[in-house]
């Protein structure tokens, strides 16, 4: 599932003008980096595609955290 989001998410980004970064994977997360002025923007496209990613009779949710290093994301 997570790389079918890692697939989808540049052109849903492109589409909605922004331009993050996708940094890294860990296990089930993606690590971007996102000007402040896209946060919200970025988080809203990334979790919609993410949340997207599959089509399973549970629903699958996505947490966002933000901050200046992985730990603070955390």
């Amino acid at each position: 599932m997570i790389r079918r989001a890692m697939v989808a998410i540049p052109g849903a980004m492109a589409k909605a003008g922004l331009a993050a970064p996708m940094l890294l994977q860990v296990h089930d997360e993606l690590i971007f980096e996102v000007p402040e002025a896209e946060i919200d923007a970025t988080t809203a496209v990334v979790s919609q595609v993410m949340q997207g990613a599959a089509h399973l009779s549970v629903p699958l949710t996505v947490d966002v955290g933000i901050g200046d290093s992985w730990a603070e994301a955390h």
